[in-house]
C-alpha cells in the first residue's frame, strides 16, 4: 500500500495535490492552517505554493508564496514525506510532523516552529471517508482524500505581527488530497471534540460534492465518519442519494445521513467576517474559490443502530470550507 502522505503527482499530466495542517486552540476561537500544494499541467508548467492562514475571532490573515515546481522539494520516505516549499519546510510521518518558516505580505508578517503528536488508540488511526481503501489509488473517483492523522496534539509557537501564540496543547489534524483538478463544488468539514478536560474524545469529518459526469454535474454526492467512544460509525455509501440530505448554503453546511450504522446529522456554520478566501488555480486556468473557517460552530447528533444516541458540540474547533466558481464578496481574498 503506498503511504498516505506519498506524493501522487507526476510530470506532464493535469493534477492538485495538497498536504496541510490545522491547529486549534480548545480554549479560544484561535487557529492556524498551513498547507503545501502543488499544481501540474499537461503542457509541462507547474508551480508550488506555501499556505499560512491565522484566524483570531474575526481578524484572520492568509499568506501565500509561490515557486516553480523545480525550486521545491518533496521527497517521501518508506512511510513520510519531508518538504520544502519557499519557507515553508513540512516533515510528516505516521506518528505526527513538524513544520518552520516565516511569510510577509500586505496582511503583515507570520512565522511558525510547530510540532504535532498523533493521538494514540483508533481515534487517532488514519482515516480514509470513501468505502474502500482501494479506491485510493483508482482511476475513479477523480478527487482523493485522505486523513493521515485526523486528531493531533501540538506544541511550539506562532509569530503574528507583534504577538506570539504558545500552542502547547492546542488541537488539530493533517490531511493529504489530489486529483486531475479541483472539484467543481464542495463543501468539507471536520472537527475534534473535546471532553470536559480538554482531551480529545470525538472526531467527525464528511464532504458533500459534485463531480463531472460529461457537460453536466452530478448531485451533491456525501460521507461522513464518526468516531467515538471507541467505535467508528460510517456513512459513506456515496451513490445512495436517498440516504443523504446535503445542503450547501453558505456559510452554513448540513448534512443528514442514514447508512448500516444508523443514523447521523451534522451541522456546521462559520461568520464570513472571520473566514479567508484562497483562489486555487486548475490545470485549465480557471480559478476556483476557497472560502475557509477554522473556527467554525459544529454540532452533531449520531443514533447508532445498535447502541445509544449521543450528540458532540464544539463553540469554534471546526474545519469548514467551502469551494466554488464564484468569489464571496463577504471574504478577504488571499492574494
Amino acid at each position: 500500500m503506498i503511504p498516505d502522505n506519498a506524493p501522487r503527482f507526476f510530470g506532464g499530466t493535469d493534477h492538485v495535490e495538497s498536504w496541510f495542517v490545522r491547529a486549534n486552540d480548545p480554549a479560544a476561537p484561535r487557529a492556524l492552517w498551513l498547507k503545501a500544494t502543488i499544481l501540474t499541467r499537461a503542457d509541462g508548467s507547474s508551480l508550488a505554493q506555501a499556505w499560512c492562514s491565522v484566524f483570531d475571532a474575526d481578524r484572520t490573515a492568509g499568506f501565500r508564496h509561490d515557486v516553480p515546481l523545480a525550486e521545491a522539494s518533496f521527497v517521501s520516505g518508506a512511510v513520510g514525506l519531508e518538504s520544502e516549499v519557499g519557507p515553508l519546510r513540512l516533515g510528516l510521518d505516521p506518528a505526527g510532523g513538524r513544520a518552520t518558516g516565516e511569510l510577509a505580505s500586505g496582511a503583515g508578517r507570520v512565522g511558525w516552529d510547530l510540532s504535532w503528536a498523533r493521538v494514540p488508540g483508533a481515534l487517532g488511526d488514519p482515516m480514509c471517508l470513501l468505502p474502500s481503501r482501494r479506491l485510493v489509488d483508482a482511476r475513479l473517483p477523480r478527487n482523493k482524500l485522505l486523513t493521515p492523522v485526523p486528531v493531533a496534539t501540538f506544541e511550539g509557537r506562532l509569530s503574528w505581527g507583534e504577538e506570539t501564540w504558545d500552542l502547547a496543547d492546542w488541537v488539530g489534524m493533517q490531511g493529504h488530497n489530489w486529483g486531475d483538478a479541483h472539484s467543481p463544488e464542495y463543501a468539507w468539514g471536520q472537527c475534534v471534540f473535546l471532553d470536559g478536560g480538554g482531551a480529545p474524545a470525538g472526531v467527525v469529518e464528511g464532504a458533500s460534492g459534485r463531480i463531472e459526469l460529461g457537460s453536466r454535474l452530478s448531485p451533491l454526492l456525501s460521507m461522513l465518519v464518526v468516531r467515538h467512544g471507541g467505535r467508528e460509525h460510517r456513512f459513506d455509501r456515496v451513490v445512495d442519494l436517498w440516504r443523504q440530505r446535503p445542503e450547501l448554503a453558505f456559510p452554513r453546511w448540513s448534512l443528514g445521513m442514514r447508512g448500516r450504522d444508523g443514523e447521523a446529522t451534522l451541522e456546521m456554520m462559520a461568520r464570513p467576517e472571520a473566514m479567508v478566501c484562497l483562489g486555487y488555480r486548475n490545470p485549465d486556468r480557471s480559478l476556483s474559490h476557497c472560502l475557509n473557517s477554522k473556527t467554525a460552530r459544529v454540532r452533531l447528533e449520531v443514533r447508532p443502530r445498535d447502541g445509544a444516541a449521543f450528540e458532540l458540540t464544539s463553540e469554534h474547533g471546526g474545519a469548514l470550507e467551502f469551494l466554488q466558481t464564484e468569489p464571496e464578496p463577504r471574504v478577504q481574498p488571499v492574494v
